[in-house]
């Protein structure tokens, strides 16, 4: 029941989260916090990582659903199963991030992302992250690392 309740966590604390930006923010507003180590600022992303088949957009949504449903799948089935904790917790993690990305992507037509780094790196700094994509890196490396 923990890892269900995880993955819906994830969903409405996103939800919640890209809901607030999208009404608070406009493009030209940022804000900085954690002295200065974030920056808090409204980004649309018509494509997946870095703008990625931006232009494709019916195919990235089918890849999506997809990706989604059989995270989806595979988590159910592991539930089921005793033990596996960290691949429960990175299929909670994954699915989470997963489906919070997904729904923007078919109810928007874009991801909301609003937050990147300021660090002496140009490029880091350009990205513009939100809290699914990391939910779906953490999901991701421990799936592998539970499954190699």
């Amino acid at each position: 029941m923990f890892y269900i309740v995880l993955a819906v966590l994830i969903v409405i604390l996103e939800w919640k989260l890209k809901n607030y930006i999208e009404a608070v923010y406009d493009f030209s507003k940022q804000e900085f916090i954690f002295k200065n180590k974030i920056r808090i600022r409204k980004y649309h992303n018509h494509g997946a990582f870095l703008n990625l088949m931006e232009k494709k957009k019916k195919i990235l949504h089918f890849i999506s659903v997809i990706f989604t449903f059989v995270i989806c799948i595979f988590f159910f089935i592991t539930l089921f199963h005793k033990g596996n904790r960290i691949l429960k917790l990175g299929l909670a993690f994954l699915l989470g991030g997963a489906f919070s990305n997904t729904y923007d992507r078919l109810s928007r037509s874009y991801v909301v992302d609003y937050f990147s780094f300021c660090s002496p790196f140009p490029k880091l700094n350009r990205i513009v992250f939100n809290i699914s994509d990391f939910c779906i890196l953490i999901g991701t490396l421990l799936t592998v690392l539970k499954t190699t």
